[in-house]
């Protein structure tokens, strides 16, 4: 470790994002609608395939997908049952086509929807194999597919647990859950169907879920609410991190909701964007005043005032850069700033993504120096999580405030801070650390604070 006093002259960097695949990981255009019953949308945008999914049709992968699930659920079900055995879906699997309609779902009119649903009624599970499921695969990859449809058959273990006297939004996270304990079956290797599942794979569902999701100022009680995507993606995380008994023992009164709608007509019509340039100047201001608070919770020390120095063209000179280190936004040690492009980078978060993408940017850079200012690395899995950790706790705070005390989060804050995190996971394997630790690790310091990342 580097010596406080005299620090090792190089860059501390922030992974380096590759420009084009912000584009792709961000942007999308296919409606998806899950639910008990067909009612609630989505969009979806890059792929990525299982190897045991090649060279299959789409419809082949989500067939595969729903009889892999049941053989999941066979085995785990009797330990929330009470030892009772799992009884597969009565109806079936109903793939269907413009031209070729799902079966009527109770007093639901049969019309074409680009969707998957659980239908309680007929106790049937059916999916658009036109549109949808190939555009997921195409954009995704097939462990996308196969989570989906893990999603919609956890409504059907909903109804046989007697699960279903809950708002909408606990019953789709508690599917989305469900998705996760199955997806950890998977990781584990033990499913015949997904095979050789690897981390940039499990980003790319991570993707795909980031699509699919409430649009930001959707009310938590709304009746087709399902989620932020920080919340979808931390209802999967809990099931591939701690199984199917978390996701049933999922409550109104227990569960972590962090969509709030918007507080003002203008702050709907700008979508809760600052103007680019008050965006950067506003919160690299919070973040230095939250670390002036921060830091000496953390170290016993005073937080050092850091210089915060945009470029375009030519970045700042560092000395003796590390040379896995990124030039487009870096902690330099040696000169003790942080710098990122602000040509390209900054403006290309901002317009693809949303202002807290460049609050995530800023929240990193100003993590590194914390974590590289009281002498531990960033360059390490350890580290690195660390360091997401402390931005998340960055943001911890600003859900805590009332109006008035800074600056606070808006309806899909949460969401473009998960879209950044997940391109910077997906643009390098330089720590070994991918966008699903990543999140969880932010995700830890937003609903824990400080004291989660110690």
């Amino acid at each position: 470790m580097p010596n406080p006093q005299q620090p090792e002259t190089r860059y501390r960097a922030l992974t380096a994002v590759v420009l084009t695949l912000l584009l792709t990981a961000v942007s999308g255009c296919v409606t998806v609608r899950e639910s008990a019953r067909p009612e609630a949308s989505a969009d979806a945008g890059t792929s990525s395939r299982p190897s045991s999914a090649a060279g299959r049709t789409p419809n082949e992968v989500a067939t595969a997908a729903a009889q892999d699930v049941e053989r999941f659920w066979t085995g785990a079900y009797p330990a929330l049952s009470d030892g009772a055995a799992f009884v597969p879906v009565r109806g079936g699997y109903h793939p269907y086509t413009r031209t070729s309609l799902p079966p009527a779902c109770g007093d639901q009119r049969t019309a074409y929807q680009p969707n998957a649903f659980y239908c309680p009624d007929g106790d049937f599970i059916a999916w658009d194999a036109q549109t949808l499921i190939p555009q997921l695969q195409q954009q995704f990859g097939p462990l996308l597919v196969g989570v989906v449809l893990a999603h919609e058959y956890g409504h059907a273990v909903q109804t046989r647990l007697a699960l279903g006297d809950q708002p909408t939004v606990v019953l789709e996270q508690q599917a989305d859950c469900f998705a996760g304990a199955w997806t950890a079956d998977v990781l584990a290797g033990h499913s015949p169907a997904f095979r050789g599942v690897t981390p940039a794979q499990l980003d790319n569902t991570v993707a795909g879920l980031l699509q699919l999701r409430d649009q930001p100022g959707t009310p938590a009680q709304a009746p087709e609410a399902h989620g932020n995507a920080f919340d979808r993606i931390r209802a999967l995380q809990d099931g591939v991190q701690k199984g199917a008994a978390t996701c049933a023992a999922y409550r109104a009164g227990t569960l972590p909701v962090t969509e709030v709608p918007f507080t003002s007509r203008q702050d709907a019509a700008n979508g809760g964007d600052l103007p680019y340039a008050e965006a950067v100047s506003s919160l690299a201001d919070d973040a230095q005043e939250y670390w002036s608070r921060a830091y000496p919770q953390l170290t016993g020390a005073p937080w050092r005032d850091l210089r915060v120095e945009p470029f375009t063209g030519t970045p700042p000179a560092c000395p003796a850069p590390d040379p896995a280190a990124g030039g487009s936004a870096f902690y330099c040690t040696s000169g003790d700033f942080v710098t990122f492009d602000n040509g390209r980078l900054g403006p290309q978060l901002y317009r693809n993504i949303g202002d807290n993408a460049v609050g995530m940017l800023l929240g990193d850079l100003f993590a590194r120096a914390a974590q590289d200012r009281r002498g531990q690395s960033t360059s390490t899995r350890s580290g690195q999580l660390t360091v997401d950790c402390l931005a998340g706790s960055w943001t911890h705070e600003q859900l805590q405030r009332q109006p008035g005390q800074g600056l606070t989060l808006s309806p899909g804050d949460l969401d473009e801070a998960v879209a950044a995190l997940l391109a910077f996971g997906r643009a390098s394997e330089q720590t070994g650390t991918g966008a699903f630790d990543r999140i969880a690790s932010y995700r830890d310091g937003v609903l824990r604070g400080l004291d989660s990342c110690s």
